[in-house]
């Protein structure tokens, strides 16, 4: 008996052997540690969005935030991009701003008599949108290719982004005047929507306290990269080795699909939601030096990457609902698996 037993655990460990993920993940924790220590230099009270968008950058997504002027959202746009040391652009959006303002224009060449390509401020590494929603539908829509494809084409000619890209865009509440509403194909381009609140009486404090010793900006100026792009390709790649088992990724589809099917839901989430949602689980799960992911990950993951993707119906938003709510009560909707 005692023999047959030895042999059921040996058959269990061999069966198991094939799916345990042997990443080493070091590098990546300790990168996203520098990361984080070089922002907690200039960021005061924002842990939880940081490691969000250390998770979107790892998991090779786009960053849109939302919050009311003075929150710091260009803020910290900047100070990550300082601290990681690749290719800066900054872009801002206004009314009057074309499509060519973003991705480039032809113009004509009289010495070699034809036309050559400039190419415009997207053609970086980390690109900051600063207030995105202040310009059209028809300049937004120039940034639709750029970031699910990694490309632009112009004039017939197909122009491939370098790697990392990483696109973050902020913007002001829609009820703010002189803003656009994004359109739904663009701001399901976004893998996180963060929205940020008022700091608390603590950390208000702190800020008041760091302001005082050095203004942000000048702290930015003397920020150091703490890590470089290939410190990002490589995390990339470790990332999507990430172990995952069948039961979450039908977890992942069940807490999705019931976004398409709710009296309070006028629009569900993409397939695209789905997979940013296994990704940003991913990404987390690395970043907390676990080489597979668990449901809590999926759930940390689903806020900021569906709340964005989601329509509420109008009796919904007649009763005062707000999209956060909805995904909570979503994730005590369905079974966790085990």
């Amino acid at each position: 008996m005692e023999e047959q037993k030895n042999e059921e655990q040996q058959s269990g460990k061999s069966e198991s052997q094939p799916f345990e993920s042997r990443l080493d993940l070091s590098e990546l924790h300790e990168g996203a540690s520098r990361i984080r220590t070089s922002l907690s230099g200039v960021l005061v009270g924002q842990e939880n969005q940081v490691d969000l968008l250390l998770s979107a950058l790892l998991a090779n997504g786009h960053v849109l935030i939302e919050g009311v002027p003075g929150l710091a959202k260009t803020l910290m746009a900047r100070a990550l991009a300082a601290a990681v040391g690749v290719k800066f652009s900054r872009l801002q959006f206004t009314p009057d701003l074309m499509p060519t303002d973003v991705t480039g224009t032809s113009m004509y060449n009289p010495k070699t008599q034809d036309f050559q390509y400039h190419k415009g401020p997207v053609f970086s590494n980390f690109v900051l949108i600063d207030e995105i929603n202040r310009a059209p539908a028809k300049t937004q829509a120039a940034l639709f290719e750029v970031m699910e494809e990694r490309t632009v084409t112009a004039a017939g000619n197909t122009y491939k982004m370098d790697e990392p890209f990483f696109v973050m865009a902020t913007q002001n509440p829609i009820e703010h005047e002189g803003t656009y509403r994004l359109p739904e194909a663009q701001i399901d381009r976004f893998m996180y929507k963060l929205e940020l609140s008022y700091p608390s009486l603590e950390d208000e404090v702190g800020i008041l306290g760091a302001h005082h010793h050095k203004p942000a900006y000048s702290a930015l100026q003397e920020m150091k990269p703490a890590v470089d792009g290939d410190f990002i390709k490589r995390s990339r790649e470790l990332v999507r080795k990430v172990h995952v088992e069948a039961p979450l990724l039908t977890y992942i589809a069940t807490l999705v699909g019931k976004t398409r099917n709710h009296k309070f839901i006028s629009l569900g989430a993409s397939p695209r939601a789905s997979l940013a949602l296994l990704n940003g689980a991913k990404s987390l799960a690395a970043l907390q030096g676990r080489d597979f992911i668990t449901p809590e990950d999926v759930q940390s993951a689903l806020i900021p990457a569906l709340r964005h993707r989601m329509m509420l119906s109008a009796e919904a938003e007649m009763e005062g609902k707000r999209p956060d709510g909805m995904l909570k009560s979503l994730i005590n909707s369905v079974e966790v698996p085990r």
